[in-house]
């Protein structure tokens, strides 16, 4: 089973959805914990609809935002249903935990239930404000309030004329903020991010290191030291003397020093420290001084978290980054959206090597065009294009002296022209014509992420609520949720390096991860599981050693078979059955009950009731599933077929093709 999907996979999503809730309410009732279809499902919709799609994932913002904005926003249901919302949650995600479906990088289920019930009293009010809902879930409350059930045919459009007609009462100061806060703030929808690369870093001291010899972080240490307690006088004009901006870029080592300026802005470089040290709250302005804010010398004494908070509100100093030189365009188009442009260029980079500086500029240039309209004569649109180049060079100069990027020449990797004549290639004809000719050239400048700029970069993603897997950071994950992961969010080479990782932890061992696998409940789980373990252990011929396994023999034998390494004819009759049941019951996970007996009856030969008995009396390891098997299509088929269903296995039970494909 998976637990993360495509946005346009609404099929895939929709078997899944309906699995897990029915997997969960059946195990809610055995364990006597509360559960309820409905919040069950917006549950895994509000996941599901996020920037990161992660199903399983859940951690303090992704908790309370369920429970304090997605369902006051948007579910439709009785007080009394909706105020059992935590507690379901609290039954989700124990389901999550007891079958090894928990994304083990967010919350643990004790971290997890204490943030719940942190919550409850929040949840509460927000239940209680009405002005939270959404514009839809107004109507449908007014509607249920007015004792419409939108449930049943035709009730939603009887609401609706008695609306139009005015008999149906509801609060217009409700509806007018609701109104409101959609035009200001916008709805609670995210829309999906991609997918970030595993990254590794070095040790954290390493990190901590790299950070102290940033030479933005030693200069801003120092302009802090140099303006004092006592502070630096200013100008009229809120400027620093032109005698001390002159000695203070000496101490600084920005080789500003030597200009001749007729004021302190002439100095690009002090200006750009001074906007960074106001920003970051190391100096301040008052009664004509420059005084530095004694709340910062904590901060002052730890560069690494200095470094931090610069490289976080770099992109809020557009104005100070870009230069103007046209006078008929005084502002920068650069500078206007700075703020979105850095964190695009800089996941751009993210896992990747050195990337063509000029690769960045058409792309950027590109951006600019999108995000400014632009109606100037062919001359000025180069010029501009031009001064886009000039400032993103001097943008990547900044992040190279705080220690973000690393900036060397040489040969573009063949990787950056290779796309260059597709058909969906987004940049237009002269573009590509520009980067074809300067990708040809063997000395080009060539930028990177430093290790220090990596972490920058995925702290922020992960900030965003956005996938940010790291190498080494399910090290001590329990076993079924590590392999989870790694099947779904992890490519094959990262895999392996993370799970020799885990295999290196004292205690730790590949016994642990079968067993895992044996106790997983869902059978599309364990074959993604198996193929993780068997492609990173392929000295250890995991597959051969458990062809006879008891329990997961089945999925061995289909992985066996579709890799061309066993033949379906060296199957005795009782292995075939065991076989078609796992076929039957990872096509009842993916596609659902209606997809399985949609199957069933486009399949002719053989009689269906018959072979769906013997594979019910298979003794397949599944029981769950067999009993799901037989109650939600073996019944069904029953009941419904006027003619005997039968069956011609085209392909030999567990032969390549006969199972949907997961995704990868």
């Amino acid at each position: 089973m998976r637990t993360w999907f495509e946005p346009e996979e609404a099929e895939e999503f929709e078997a899944t959805k309906d699995l897990l809730i029915r997997r969960c309410v059946t195990w809610a009732k055995e364990h006597g914990h509360p559960a309820d279809d409905l919040l069950l499902s917006a549950a895994v919709d509000a996941r599901h609809e996020s920037r990161d799609g992660r199903l399983a994932y859940w951690d303090r913002t992704r908790i309370r935002f369920f429970l304090l904005r997605y369902v006051p926003y948007k579910v439709t249901a009785s007080r009394e249903e909706l105020d059992l919302a935590p507690e379901v949650l609290r039954t989700y995600l124990r389901y999550l935990d007891v079958t090894g479906l928990r994304d083990p990088r967010g919350a643990t289920l004790a971290e997890a239930e204490e943030i719940i019930a942190g919550a409850q009293a929040e949840y509460a009010s927000a239940l209680d404000d009405p002005t939270l809902r959404g514009l839809a879930t107004f109507w449908a409350h007014t509607a249920l309030d007015q004792g419409f059930d939108l449930t049943v045919p035709g009730a939603f459009e009887r609401f609706k004329r008695e609306l139009d007609a005015g008999r149906v009462p509801y609060d217009q100061q409700v509806l007018d903020k609701i109104m409101q806060n959609r035009l200001v703030y916008g709805g609670i929808d995210e829309e999906r991010a991609f997918p970030q690369p595993p990254v590794s870093l070095p040790p954290a001291s390493e990190l901590a290191e790299a950070a102290g010899r940033s030479r933005t972080v030693q200069r801003l240490i120092t302009l802090a030291d140099w303006v004092g307690k006592d502070g630096r006088a200013l100008t009229d004009a809120g400027n620093l003397r032109v005698a001390d901006a002159l000695e203070v870029s000496a101490l600084l080592g920005t080789g500003e020093d030597q200009l001749r300026i007729r004021s302190a802005t002439d100095l690009p470089q002090l200006n750009l420290l001074l906007a960074w040290a106001r920003k970051l709250r190391l100096t301040r302005t008052s009664k004509g001084r420059l005084l530095r804010v004694a709340k910062a010398v904590p901060l002052l004494r730890d560069p690494e978290t200095l470094w931090g908070r610069a490289f976080e509100v770099l992109p809020e100093l557009g104005r100070v980054v870009t230069v103007p030189v046209a006078t008929w365009r005084p502002e920068p188009i650069l500078a206007e959206i700075f703020d979105e442009i850095l964190p695009d260029v800089l996941n751009s980079m993210y896992g990747l090597d050195e990337m063509p500086v000029v690769r960045l500029e058409e792309t950027v240039w590109l951006a600019c065009q999108e995000y400014v309209v632009l109606d100037e004569e062919e001359h000025r649109l180069d010029l501009l294009r031009r001064e886009v180049a000039r400032d993103l060079g001097r943008m990547f100069e900044i992040l190279s002296d705080l220690g973000a990027v690393e900036l060397t020449h040489g040969p573009a990797d063949p990787l950056y022209a290779s796309d260059l004549d597709h058909d969906d290639q987004p940049l237009p004809p002269d573009a590509v014509e520009r980067l074809r000719a300067a990708l040809s050239e063997s000395d080009l400048p060539l930028v990177r992420l430093t290790p220090l700029g990596v972490r920058g970069v995925r702290d922020r993603l992960l900030a965003e609520g956005r996938d940010a897997p790291l190498v080494g950071e399910l090290a001590t994950a329990p076993p079924a949720e590590l392999l989870g992961v790694l099947a779904q969010h992890y490519p094959p080479e990262d895999a392996v390096a993370e799970l020799q990782g885990w295999l290196a932890r004292p205690g730790q061992d590949v016994e642990m991860l079968v067993r895992a696998v044996r106790d997983c409940p869902f059978r599309t789980r364990v074959g993604a599981m198996l193929r993780v373990l068997a492609g990173a252990l392929p000295e250890r011929r995991l597959l051969q050693d458990l062809r006879h396994d008891p329990i997961l023999g089945p999925a061995v034998w289909t992985q066996l078979i579709d890799a061309g390494k066993m033949r379906p004819g060296s199957l005795s009759e009782r292995e075939n059955l065991l076989l078609g049941a796992e076929n039957f019951l990872s096509v009842l996970e993916l596609a659902g009950p209606e997809g399985l007996v949609e199957q069933l009856r486009r399949m002719g030969g053989g009689d269906a009731d018959e072979f769906l008995e013997a594979i019910l009396a298979s003794g397949h390891p599944d029981v769950v599933g067999l009993r799901e098997l037989h109650e939600l299509v073996a019944e069904p088929l029953r009941r419904t077929a006027r003619h005997p269903l039968r069956l011609v296995p085209t392909r030999p039970p567990g032969a390549r093709g006969r199972r949907k494909k997961r995704k990868r």
